[in-house]
């Protein structure tokens, strides 16, 4: 199994009374018969044994008319820690728009929890990745987070990133247990989904008020446009234009501009 698959569905009809199955060192194995768990296997090699041991290989088959009496279904769960990635938007007490992101990492730690996530989880196909597994936890997720960002200012929601954390790994816990699941650790990562705001908050990060933030941001707008002016609007003082006498540089007409449009008053 790759990296990101939780669950893998072995369908192959030629499973019998005898056969070898195979687990490896990162992997549990479910048995099935006709809907019934016969078995749960950890890591080695095991022979099947029906409980009442019918007839073996080819007899089996022509006895049974090509079929064999025991249908049997393989499922191998991946016990390796995967990481799963959430996004989307939470809403400050001022209703300013914030993007969370939410790393979480996963595993199946027991022939119990193999069990469970055999038993509840359902499967589409012949496998379940880590994107299913995020359409059931994606909401669990999202109320969490909404839950300590809509009461909180935006400034401050940085900092009860632990709080959100910390919130979000006990209701992913609670909500992973049911299926087995084992949750390791949670990483969140909240920002102002407008480009300006983040700005304006990067520059009150370094202890200035509102208005000097608003003046250094409109600064540094002005300056990317290379207008001097940047340097008033941070220091927050108007532009003097000075009026120079028309008389200052001579007989401008003799500069030969505007073909002698221009005169001396």
């Amino acid at each position: 199994m790759g990296p990101g698959v939780l669950l893998y569905h072995y369908a192959d009809p030629n499973i019998l009374n005898g056969s070898l199955i195979t687990v490896e060192s990162n992997h549990f194995c479910v048995l099935k018969s006709r809907g019934a768990i016969l078995n749960v296997y950890d890591t080695g090699q095991f022979q099947l044994e029906t409980p009442d041991r019918p007839l073996f290989g080819s007899m089996q088959r022509s006895f049974y008319g090509g079929q064999s009496p025991w249908q049997y279904e393989v499922i191998y769960i991946n016990r390796s820690k995967s990481v799963i990635k959430t996004r989307g938007t939470a809403l400050s007490r001022e209703m300013a728009e914030l993007s969370y992101e939410v790393d979480y990492y996963i595993h199946v730690e027991t022939k119990e929890d193999a069990l469970k996530l055999v038993q509840h989880m359902p499967v589409a196909g012949h496998m379940v990745n880590a994107n299913e597994i995020n359409e059931y936890a994606g909401p669990v997720v999202e109320q969490a987070v909404n839950q300590i960002v809509q009461v909180t200012p935006l400034e401050q929601v940085n900092e009860k990133i632990h709080d959100i954390s910390e919130l979000v790994a006990g209701h992913l816990q609670q909500f992973l247990g049911v299926y087995g699941i084992t949750l390791n650790d949670v990483k969140v990562l909240i920002a102002p989904r407008d480009e300006r705001m983040r700005e304006l908050l990067s520059l009150r990060a370094f202890g200035m008020t509102e208005q000097e933030a608003m003046r250094a941001y409109l600064a540094l707008k002005l300056a990317d446009r290379g207008l001097a002016v940047a340097v008033n609007a941070l220091l927050g003082e108007p532009l003097q234009v000075a009026l120079l006498p028309s008389n200052l540089y001579g007989d401008v007409t003799q500069l030969g501009l505007g073909n002698g449009s221009l005169h001396q008053k």
